[in-house]
């Protein structure tokens, strides 16, 4: 039986194993996926388990997607340009790191009908899958992205990529057709962003690329003022999707009862 895992802390909100598994079966693979919270002192040990054959692949989440950069031994050309590994996989005795989350996060805008064409876009965080919705929003032709952080100076080593951003202070808001909350803020239910969401009006999209829980704060109190919001449900089933492909040479359908299994 082939074994996978999805790593990251926290990764109780995980519903990797839920979806792959749930592949697994309607597909008649013989393999088991699970979740393991780890730190960053067992990165390396999980990564010679992928190279000893012990484990088949592995997701990367939450705050490892650079760290275990410098565990393997290639990286694809997505991997590259963002700096930031959420799929790893074995491939002619060699260790890969790919990134799915671009054209996950590209899927998911374009599934929803969104154009992102010449708009602003406001990012709020910098961890390790915002390199790659910078990416996905540059080749969906967006015309201005904004980015906040908490910590400031994780704001200006992205600057330091991606020299067109605009940093804008934590707590300062920017004039913008998209505002993206890519921070953890919003895993507990009290947690809260704050926003003031009267000032900012109405017709605006606000996505979340939290999934797990459905409705944060941030697309709850947007809603209240007349605005779209979208979770990261969609971006987690393509990015998935991806991965398992890669793993698999299999390509599974993204059906309703596949979008409702994670509701």
């Amino acid at each position: 039986m082939k074994k996978y895992l999805v790593i990251g802390n926290p990764v109780k909100h995980s519903l990797s194993p839920k979806l792959h598994n749930y592949w697994f079966k309607k597909n008649n693979i013989d393999a088991i996926y699970e979740k393991k919270l780890i730190k960053e002192n067992d990165v390396e040990k999980l990564i010679s388990e992928v190279r000893n054959k012990k484990l088949d692949g592995i997701n990367v989440t939450v705050p490892f997607k650079q760290v275990v950069i410098s565990y393997v031994d290639e990286l694809s050309l997505e991997a590259k340009e963002s700096q930031s590994v959420n799929t790893i996989f074995r491939k002619d005795n060699k260790i890969l790191g790919h990134n799915t989350d671009i054209s996950g996060f590209e899927l998911a805008i374009r599934s929803k009908g969104y154009d992102i064409k010449n708009k602003k876009v406001f990012i709020l965080g910098a961890g390790g899958v915002v390199p790659s919705i910078i990416l996905g929003l540059k080749k969906m032709g967006v015309g201005k992205i904004f980015l906040s952080n908490r910590t400031h100076s994780k704001a200006i080593k992205l600057k330091e990529i991606f020299s067109d951003l605009e940093i804008i202070k934590w707590g300062e808001i920017a004039e913008f057709n998209m505002i993206i909350n890519a921070t953890s803020i919003g895993l507990n239910s009290n947690d809260e962003i704050k926003l003031n969401y009267s000032a900012i009006g109405s017709n605006k999209l606000f996505y979340d690329v939290i999934y797990n829980p459905k409705q944060t704060n941030f697309l709850v109190n947007a809603k209240k003022f007349g605005n779209q919001t979208e979770n990261g449900k969609m971006m987690f089933i393509y990015q998935a999707h991806q991965s398992f492909t890669i793993w698999h040479k299999v390509m599974p359908k993204i059906d309703e009862e596949t979008i409702k299994l994670l509701d």
